[in-house]
């Protein structure tokens, strides 16, 4: 009899941490979750932002037909990135992103006209403000991922967590390219003369807006 009673308590026990580890789990993987969510709504602030920081500045930089191009083109990267889900696409794609508007906040700084626009200025400071809040985005979800791929892969908790349905998430980095100082060329810069007309300004490179990533959750699990 007694040794069915010490059965039972094993049982309960077992049964015990099974919940408590499968409520841990579920826990940490929501909280991954909120956390992607946080650079998916910055990601898109920012994409939707740089069409028209590049149709402003296009009538004060038609000189600088390169700089404006190589933001187009890294924004159009971006949002194909973001479709595809992965962290290491949409990382490195973002860090190109990054460094192209850089570049071209350094070019700007040559065309005092330009600077003199409230239009340009409030989209720059927006658009740093946003790298800003992207950036702790990232080390935010970074460090959620963290704690919870340690779940999954220490014991006991990696004995069960595959066969729960969990798998580890991959971590959203920013490589050193993305902090270094872009280095730009001031070639022979005619004096800016004011916006030319509106049929030369280039038409912003992808959909109207990213797709959404949050929706669906943190990248796919590796």
């Amino acid at each position: 009899m007694g040794g069915w009673i010490i059965v039972g308590v094993v049982v309960v026990l077992i049964v015990l941490w099974l919940v408590f580890t499968y409520n841990g789990l579920i826990s940490a993987r929501n909280r991954t979750q909120e956390a992607w969510s946080e650079i998916d709504v910055e990601l898109k602030r920012r994409h939707d932002l740089i069409p028209n920081l590049v149709n402003t500045v296009s009538g004060y930089m038609g000189h600088e037909r390169g700089t404006l191009e190589a933001v187009t083109n890294a924004r159009a990267a971006a949002v194909a990135a973001g479709a595809t889900g992965d962290p290491a696409k949409i990382g490195a794609a973002e860090n190109m992103l990054s460094q192209s508007l850089r570049s071209l906040f350094a070019v700007s700084e040559n065309y005092p006209d330009l600077k003199a626009i409230a239009a340009f200025t409030n989209l720059q400071e927006t658009l740093t403000a946003t790298e800003d809040k992207i950036e702790f985005s990232r080390r935010f979800y970074n460090g959620n991922v963290r704690d919870y791929n340690i779940k999954l892969q220490t014991l006991p908790t990696s004995l069960i967590a595959g066969a729960l349905g969990f798998k580890a998430f991959g971590f959203f980095q920013a490589d050193d390219t993305d902090r270094a100082v872009p280095q730009v060329s001031f070639g022979n810069v005619p004096q800016a003369g004011g916006p030319p007309g509106p049929g030369s300004l280039p038409p912003a490179a992808g959909p109207s807006g990213p797709p959404s990533l949050g929706s669906s959750g943190p990248p796919p699990q590796s």
